[in-house]
């Protein structure tokens, strides 16, 4: 790892250490790059050759520029492609059992865990089962030092963002604060923390030591 300059870029790459050993305790493969190259170059490398690939809705992936060259090397099913409401649930559906599923994080715990929260549940239903391989890119932005940390982060800032992002009709989306609402809309319909991963290296988690994604 090469010395960096900034005061931030050393806090990251310390933290991220730290982080990355910590989700290897708990059978993630887990990695560290220190810039969006890197983990761009990186996260190619992890899908094998012939593999189906599929996403999240993940402002991270596409910052990365990991979706443009995805669809050029692989097969995929890309929800945005459908020509109706019908039948983009269904490309959501066959998404689950893809052959590698890319998504990002709302938060990561110190300790390792991730923690995420859905509107639909399509992303946190293919992190807990279906593809057989799961890639997550995380900006060190997202990490909090607890698991409450965690949770407050993605309830208070990825999930106001995110509505603003789909223009949901929601509280938060007006507000810019949760309201913990209980709204048809809501982006925190299902709320997972994934503290081990089973079967170990299912998922594949990439630290990138730069500010990405909510």
């Amino acid at each position: 790892m090469n010395e960096r300059s900034t005061p931030m870029e050393k806090y990251f790459d310390k933290l991220g250490a730290k982080v990355v050993e910590n989700l290897k305790r708990r059978h993630f493969d887990a990695y560290y790059c220190q810039t969006a190259d890197e983990a761009k170059a990186l996260i190619l490398s992890l899908i094998p050759e012939g593999d189906v690939v599929s996403w999240g809705g993940s402002e991270t992936m596409s910052q990365l520029g990991i979706l443009e060259q995805v669809k050029k090397a692989h097969p995929v099913i890309d929800r945005a492609s459908a020509a109706s409401p019908e039948e983009r649930v269904e490309l959501m559906r066959k998404a689950l059992l893809c052959d590698t599923f890319l998504m990002s994080s709302n938060a990561i715990s110190e300790d390792g865990q991730l923690f995420n929260i859905d509107g639909n549940g399509n992303r946190v239903a293919a992190l807990v089962y279906g593809p057989k391989s799961v890639i997550v890119a995380a900006g060190m932005n997202k990490i909090a030092k607890t698991a409450d940390d965690a949770w407050s982060r993605a309830r208070n800032i990825a999930a106001p963002v995110n509505a603003q992002r789909f223009q949901l009709d929601t509280p938060c989306s007006f507000t810019g604060s949760c309201a913990d609402c209980l709204s048809t809309n809501s982006i925190c319909a299902s709320m997972l923390c994934t503290r081990v991963c089973r079967p170990a290296g299912r998922i594949k988690v990439v630290l990138v030591g730069e500010t990405l994604g909510f």
